[in-house]
């Protein structure tokens, strides 16, 4: 590589960051990590209009969270600062000004009703209208009134725009890390607004500027800024700059039909599409870090989503994807959201905590029940159920009979339950009261010695004794559950049965 690499995240404040936000911010760390270079964030606050009050707070808060914060933002490491573009708008005009100068721009005065006169006659003669070389000396523009009179209608405060003066007849041969050589007909293109009359820029004069004063080496973006690579393009060549190497991620899809990943898609099928939980007026749309998914297992997830290390390995830890990532193995085809995936990854990654960690989460998921148990009891009734579960909010539910006895029983199960079960229950009971060690192994000894002995079935006492424990036919090892409980609750619970069943 030519220059150090130095790649930047630049999302805009209008709102919580969509995951395929973070996918693009966690590509972009991934690739500085892996050639020692910079991963900054910079926030491209120009339209003020889709300003949203703590959307950039989020942004920095989710990145934290993800684990993959840049070493230079809005208050840190400030070496290009300011890192707020808002903050950078006195510098935009000179570099405007540089390009009508140069001839690569020039001052538009048409109103917003001239521009919508046009599009309808061009639509009424069944044609798109392009602001661009075929009708630029024809509108009201710099490139057809003398220079006086474009000062004049300046000084006197008439609205205007600078436009970008698109060459006529070339074909532009560019290329793309990730899609190989492209090229663009500029006939085709149209002549962008670059800075308007309030004194600040568009997106594509700020963002060139900006890549250029902050020396970013590649730009690694959505696959929608692909339309715009040839106007930026033409921009480096119009201030005579060096262009970074640019890199175009494919979409992340829908899980069912066609078209991008959107709100909407998580909101009818029931998964979190933004890393934090976001408030509005319209609501409270859910976050991966609220619905109970690791940092570690959504960054895992994401880095696949278009991207893999050419073999089977599915679970990476951030060290190794940083060691493994390379642009050239990213696929251009669209990659598919799977939420079912997105789980496993989280089940994945809860297999890997330590019983105690993840008691540490589960106690405090019990004390808002009101429930306190000791420390070394409850380590064990994760170890007992942790296999089966996706999320630590789903211990409740697979463990609550650890905690409380059952109050209703299943009734598909409750048809084990025979005309001689209370008798072998109050049996049951009588063996269990005559145990000392009361151990898991022990009791099962015991029980299963007194069943052989008596010629007792294993199912007509077994599912009884689970039924009456547990409410229903499920849940870990049952001595382990009577352990657990102890003698004296798992008593309770048989003679509840029988005066219930």
């Amino acid at each position: 590589m030519s220059r150090p690499v130095r790649v930047r995240f630049a999302p805009s404040p209008t709102g919580p960051l969509h995951i395929g936000g973070v996918r693009t911010a966690l590509f972009n760390y991934l690739f500085a990590k892996k050639h020692n270079g910079i991963f900054y964030l910079r926030i491209e606050d120009t339209d003020q209009n889709r300003f949203i009050p703590g959307a950039e707070q989020y942004i920095f808060e989710a990145l934290e969270w993800l684990g993959i914060a840049p070493s230079e933002t809005v208050g840190k490491n400030e070496k290009f600062g300011p890192y707020r573009q808002s903050e950078r708008k006195e510098l935009y005009k000179q570099y405007a000004d540089q390009l009508i100068n140069s001839g690569w721009a020039y001052y538009a005065f048409d109103t917003a009703e001239a521009l919508d006169f046009h599009r309808k006659q061009h639509e009424e003669q069944g044609k798109t209208f392009i602001y661009n070389w075929h009708n630029r000396e024809k509108l009201d523009t710099s490139l057809v009134i003398s220079k006086e009179e474009t000062e004049k209608r300046i000084a006197a405060g008439e609205a205007y725009v600078v436009r970008f003066k698109t060459p006529v007849n070339e074909t532009l041969y560019l290329h793309d890390i990730i899609r190989g050589d492209i090229s663009f007909e500029t006939n085709l293109l149209d002549d962008k607004v670059l800075f308007k009359s309030d004194g600040m820029p568009t997106y594509h004069l700020a963002n060139i500027v900006d890549d250029h004063l902050m020396e970013t080496s590649h730009v690694i973006r959505g696959e929608e800024w692909l339309p715009s690579m040839p106007l930026h393009s033409l921009l480096y060549k119009a201030f005579g700059w060096e262009a970074p190497e640019f890199a175009h991620l494919p979409l992340i899809l829908k899980p069912i039909g066609n078209g991008k990943l959107s709100k909407r898609d998580g909101d009818k099928l029931g998964f979190p599409v933004f890393p934090l939980e976001w408030k509005s007026e319209e609501g409270v749309s859910s976050g991966y870090r609220e619905n109970g998914f690791f940092p570690e297992a959504v960054i895992n997830f994401l880095a696949l989503l278009g991207w893999n290390d050419g073999t089977d390995q599915e679970l990476f830890s951030l060290e190794e994807l940083v060691e493994k990532f390379d642009l050239n193995r990213v696929h251009k085809a669209g990659a598919k959201f799977d939420p079912d995936k997105n789980k496993w990854f989280n089940h994945q990654y809860l297999q890997k905590q330590s019983d105690e960690s993840l008691a540490k989460s589960f106690a405090a998921i019990l004390s808002e029940k009101g429930i306190t148990i000791d420390n070394d009891k409850l380590v064990k009734i994760v170890s007992l159920i942790k296999e089966r579960a996706n999320f630590v909010s789903e211990f409740w539910e697979m463990s609550n009979f650890f905690f409380e006895a059952p109050t209703t029983y299943d009734e598909k199960a409750a048809k084990n339950w025979k005309e001689e079960t209370p008798e072998l229950i109050k049996q049951l009971i009588e063996v269990l009261n005559s145990i000392e060690d009361f151990t898991s192994v022990n009791i099962e000894t015991i029980v299963k010695d007194w069943m052989t002995h008596n010629e007792i079935g294993m199912g007509k006492v077994m599912q009884p004794f689970r039924l009456s424990l547990v409410g229903a036919l499920k849940g870990p090892h049952l001595f382990d559950i009577v352990e657990l409980i102890g003698k004296e609750e798992t008593i309770k619970r048989l003679q509840k049965a029988i005066a219930t069943l």
